[in-house]
């Protein structure tokens, strides 16, 4: 076999169709640049057998077959059950390893350990235990953020103040006014563990009290109803001059 190019999708699971390598090599098969398609085992070409079904009667249209060096399938009947029985396999171990991941990540949630994502400003993680630890350097700026909200300071100009110093996000980031909401809401500061139905109280250390923080949460609730009042004057105002207008013409 002469090998005229290479499809590769890095990181990137046999699941889904929706990898950008693969659809460009669904796409190529239409222009004749090759006539087989070489994989190392049917799985890696996909994991659904619906897709598999979908992509290989495309690549069959366009003259093109899917070939694989590592199973042996006979171009017979019998290849036909076998192909059917492996992809059936695949889609199998794939669901099976999904449930697996998600049982195991069920368990460390109620046992309180991190599940991976972004830990919040505030928390280290303990490598010995997987669980958050309070950060000693971070955790104040977090104390500071709550408490000079709830005092009424805007987050517009703690913004500012925290740019200005050179503070930075847990990603190294500059403070804009997506993370500080995102902070100000987060409950974990109040040392609640929360990961998908799993609700633990007391399943992290907590840094904010939780007087402050539901002071914050009024205050926060409060300025989000504050607009729909401005709107709402805006819409009266705006009736008392048409009503004004009516009563002029009718003068006239």
């Amino acid at each position: 076999m002469t090998v005229v190019g290479s499809y590769i999708d890095r990181a990137l699971s046999a699941r889904t169709a929706g990898r950008p390598e693969f659809q460009r090599m669904i796409k190529n098969s239409a222009k004749g640049l090759f006539e087989i398609v070489l994989v190392w085992k049917l799985d890696r070409f996909s994991r659904d057998r619906y897709d598999s079904a979908h992509y290989k009667h495309i690549l069959k249209k366009n003259g093109v077959k899917v070939v694989s060096a590592k199973e042996h399938i006979s171009e017979g009947l019998e290849g036909i059950i076998l192909e059917s029985m492996l992809e059936g396999y695949a889609e199998f171990y794939s669901a099976e390893l999904s449930e697996k991941i998600h049982r195991g990540q069920k368990e460390n949630a109620l046992k309180g350990k991190n599940n991976g994502g972004g830990i919040p400003l505030g928390y280290a993680l303990d490598k010995r235990t997987q669980k958050l630890v309070i950060d000693p350097e971070t955790a104040p700026l977090v104390v500071e953020i709550f408490t000079r909200y709830a005092d009424g300071e805007t987050v517009r100009s703690m913004i500012e103040d925290f740019n200005a110093r050179r503070l930075t996000t847990r990603k190294g980031k500059l403070f804009s006014m997506s993370s500080f909401n995102a902070l100000l809401k987060n409950r974990e500061y109040i040392g609640e563990y929360r990961y998908q139905d799993v609700v633990i109280p007391g399943g992290v250390p907590a840094i904010v009290p939780e007087k402050l923080f539901c002071r914050v949460q009024q205050r926060m609730e409060k300025n989000n109803r504050a607009p729909a009042r401005t709107k709402a004057k805006e819409s009266e105002f705006l009736l008392f001059i048409i009503q004004i207008l009516c009563l002029i013409s009718r003068e006239i």
